[in-house]
């Protein structure tokens, strides 16, 4: 389901790191006129080899890297890159934990609107994932995500979203069909009665294994008639029930849930970079064919066609060179 196209071929992780720091080097002519951050820099040739490594590849660049020249990759592709190119560049380098560290830490503090991004680490990660994420996060920040959950966030979004980052759901695909029939019954309930943030609606997202809230969810829309989502839209603007929608999106159906990111993202009323890197960073080596093949279902074009329509230079080249050649 991985986007990444590696070379049969992989060259040796020295080479590697030669050639990106040729590609950093400023030529005599550029240091005459006084050097600006980005000129003489080779894009293209970080974009070659960075974009077409996996993540234990790039893991191990960022380490003979540094025992090489003394100097973190990061900060020297920091030094080097600009903009929208710069930040997809980092983004993809991090070691997927601490990418997520990253995206947490610069969001969790931006209230309601950053919230779902925090929902879409915490529910679309392997549990496994996430615990490596909260660690990642500790030692980068020294203070945990949970920590910091609980410190930007109020009433409902906290009662949600504390639980979420802090959950290591069991991963088997076994269910209890009894429970699931139990459940459905109470969310539908509590639905009804408008007690969205009720203890029980929350602990059944927060705890239940995504196989478990699959069936109990199938089993809402067979009895009651109607996806819950759709439920849940009783107050369209109302910013909780958008979270809990997404929450359950994410569990449920990560690759429709990244398509609609994406699709928001790349409009006719302007293309919102942010997301953009954020989904295809994230997702390049997991889902992001199934993404794509959502994508063009919804949308009639490809996310290929979409991105090189929208977005212009290094950064569409990192973006295309990420999602992959293919036209799903």
């Amino acid at each position: 389901m991985s986007t990444i196209c590696v070379p049969e071929d992989v060259p040796p992780v020295s080479d590697d790191v030669e050639q990106l720091r040729k590609a950093f080097e400023v030529s005599d002519e550029f240091l005459k006129f006084g050097y600006v951050k980005g000129w003489g820099t080779n894009e293209g040739l970080i974009i070659e080899i960075l974009a077409h490594r996996t993540a234990q590849q790039r893991k191990l660049i960022r380490r003979t890297y540094a025992q090489t020249y003394n100097e973190d990759l990061l900060k020297a592709l920091d030094k080097e890159l600009t903009r929208d190119f710069e930040r997809i560049v980092l983004l993809w380098t991090y070691d997927p934990a601490e990418r997520d560290a990253f995206l947490a830490n610069e969001l969790v503090k931006k209230g309601a609107k950053s919230h779902r991004v925090i929902v879409e680490i915490a529910c679309t990660r392997s549990s496994n994932d996430l615990l490596l994420a909260r660690k990642e996060y500790h030692a980068r920040f020294q203070k945990s995500l949970e920590e910091d959950v609980a410190s930007h966030t109020t009433g409902d979004f906290q009662k949600l979203l504390w639980p979420l980052v802090t959950s290591y759901r069991y991963e088997g695909e076994e269910v209890n069909m009894t429970l699931s029939k139990s459940e459905a019954k109470l969310l539908h309930d509590k639905i009804t009665e408008k007690c969205y943030n009720d203890d029980d609606f929350i602990r059944i997202l927060t705890t239940r294994s995504k196989a478990q809230i699959n069936a109990t969810l199938n089993h809402y829309k067979n009895e009651f008639g109607q996806d819950i989502n759709k439920d849940l839209k009783a107050d369209p603007n109302d910013e909780f029930l958008k979270i809990l929608r997404a929450t359950i999106k994410s569990l449920t159906d990560p690759a429709k849930y990244f398509e609609k990111i994406l699709r928001l993202a790349i409009n006719k009323q302007g293309t919102d970079e942010d997301a953009l890197t954020r989904v295809v960073t994230t997702r390049a080596e997991f889902d992001m064919k199934m993404i794509k093949e959502e994508y063009k279902k919804r949308s009639s074009v490809s996310l290929n066609e979409a991105i090189a329509k929208d977005t212009r230079g290094d950064y569409e080249d990192m973006l295309l060179a990420l999602a992959g050649s293919n036209d799903a």
